[in-house]
């Protein structure tokens, strides 16, 4: 038996739409369950009756959809038997527009919202609309007693479909009564710790404090750690999970996701890391880490503090590297770290039964993630150099000897990267079938000092060598939209109004840049000795 709501809902405009953005197989799941959920259990009951709104739609004679929002005490809204629930109609604005749809259609659909845990539920059903005159005792049952408004009628609804959604979009608010009850402990807290300094003396050092978070972000997706292990010495695999078991967003290969983490200096920060998990999956994210020791600290807190049922609120996936879709033959280039990246790629193409070769690069086989995996499925289709074997990718002859159109995908450290470049150029291979991505800002040990101006309110900001203009825009309290952190997607992109610019960045353009004058301020950096920028 099929879900009811997929049974009301998946008509034949719907299934067409499904079909066409590519979510039609992903659907079917619910057209072949077993379990209808028709009937109210025990925790859609609970669930309903600790509302105090829901919307409703209702449809007129005409077609036309109105949606109202109804609200009272919580548990107005009362569960009557596992396929009815019901709830005073308190007097309202008088136009009636509900019910007066309700008497030509009786059909209700009811989205029910819990913003603090971010759940919602929707409820299809039959209207039927009673009078205190015809059932006084129905009336009195739905009754709020300490509820002082006039009920003027009573909505009783048969449940034909009921259906959970999943957390994506819903932006978590809290009532006053959540508030009490969320500081609640820590005023507990506070309450114990004021009684025990009046008593003794406390020493505490907040350089090695430790505290892993249960939750931890403010991203608009939540996702729990279902499974950790270690692919390499240094590197990490993170697997990731709707906490609802719910199918993730679908991703195509060179996805990312945007992580929260928290620095050395105990700043909340977003790092961003390729999703290594076959694009084909919908029920997990993987994704692989490198400990970077010499860095601000995010990954070393995803090694030491990510624990199994932890949950990240990330940013939804986002895409600049991907897979152009044509039947050209493609070159693949991994290294190091680079693979997470690169190995989506490789499973995508052979998926699609596409011609490529997979070239990873690392110091040994100890320190290759997901090596062994990508050797078993591929076959012929991957060869490895150890740098420690004094075993190279030889670059020139990779480009030189590549048929006409071959498209290059290539991801790792910044000299891999401008050696690519450098060879193709060398072979006349167009910079168009060129498709890198860095993991990395490359450092350059020339960089120097210079000012930043901002034309609005005549701020002067330094920027230190080693400082990013981001970076230093961030530190002065100057909130700028950023993504990649390393110039490939342009959000962080501003209007440079004087001064000459370093452009680093690959998300524009020669003639992008010259026509817009804007910088990637994540990665590009003055030529002269002061930047102005429209901000």
């Amino acid at each position: 038996m099929a879900r009811a709501f997929a049974a009301i809902n998946f008509t034949d405009s719907v299934k067409a739409a499904q079909t066409r953005y590519r979510s039609r197989e992903a659907n079917l799941g619910f057209e072949l369950a077993e379990d209808s959920r028709q009937e109210i259990t025990a925790r859609e009951a609970e669930f309903i009756e600790a509302r105090d709104s829901f919307y409703q739609a209702t449809v007129n004679e005409d077609g036309w959809p109105y949606v109202q929002h109804r609200g009272g005490p919580r548990g107005f809204l009362k569960v009557l038997d596992e396929n009815t629930i019901g709830f005073a109609d308190f007097s309202g604005n008088k136009q009636y527009l509900s019910v007066g749809n309700l008497n030509a259609n009786d059909r209700i659909a009811i989205i029910l919202m819990d913003y603090r845990e971010r759940r919602r539920l929707k409820i299809w059903g039959r209207v039927r609309i009673v009078h205190e005159a015809d059932e006084p005792a129905l009336i009195a049952q739905l009754e709020m007693t300490n509820y002082r408004a006039r009920v003027e009628r009573a909505l009783v609804i048969t449940v034909e479909a009921w259906d959970w959604n999943c957390p994506q979009h819903i932006t978590p608010r809290y009532t006053n009564d959540d508030i009490e009850e969320l500081i609640q402990p820590l005023q507990n807290k506070i309450s114990m710790l004021t009684k025990t300094l009046s008593s003794s003396s406390i020493s505490t050092n907040a350089a090695t404090a430790t505290i892993t978070p249960k939750e931890l972000g403010d991203g608009k997706l939540p996702l729990v750690i279902s499974g950790i292990r270690q692919l390499t010495p240094d590197i990490r695999a993170i697997e990731l999970r709707d906490p609802s078991g719910q199918p993730l967003p679908e991703v195509r290969a060179g996805s990312h996701l945007a992580v929260p983490v928290i620095l050395n200096n105990g700043m909340k920060a977003l790092r961003y890391y390729s999703i290594a998990s076959n694009p084909n999956r919908r029920d997990i994210y993987e994704l692989a880490v490198h400990q970077e020791m010499q860095g601000e600290g995010g990954s070393a807190f995803v090694h030491k503090h990510f624990q199994l049922g932890m949950v990240l609120h990330c940013g939804l996936p986002a895409n600049h590297f991907q897979l152009q879709d044509d039947q050209a033959p493609v070159v693949l280039i991994a290294g190091g770290i680079g693979i997470t990246a690169i190995k989506p790629m490789a499973q995508s193409l052979q998926s699609q039964g596409r011609a490529f070769h997979l070239h990873y690069t690392a110091k040994s086989p100890t320190q290759m993630a997901y090596r062994d995996r990508l050797v078993r499925d591929l076959g012929g289709q991957i060869t490895s150099y150890f740098s420690q074997q004094e075993q190279r990718l030889d670059l020139e002859a990779l480009f030189r000897d590549a048929a006409t159109h071959t498209q290059f995908y290539v991801c790792g450290p910044e000299r891999l990267i401008k050696a690519c470049l450098a060879a193709a150029a060398q072979f006349g291979v167009d910079r168009s079938q060129i498709y890198f991505e860095r993991f990395s800002v490359a450092a350059n040990s020339q960089d120097v000092a210079f000012d930043v101006v901002l034309r609005r309110s005549q701020r002067v900001i330094k920027i230190a060598a080693n400082q990013t203009v981001l970076q230093g825009l961030t530190a002065a309290g100057v909130d700028t939209l950023s993504d990649c952190g390393v110039g490939i997607c342009g959000t962080c992109a501003i209007k440079v109004l004087a001064g000459d610019v370093d452009h680093r960045d690959t998300a524009f353009t020669d003639a992008e840049r010259a026509g817009s004058k804007l910088m990637c301020v994540c990665v590009s950096r003055a030529k002269s000795t002061l930047l102005e920028l429209d901000l």
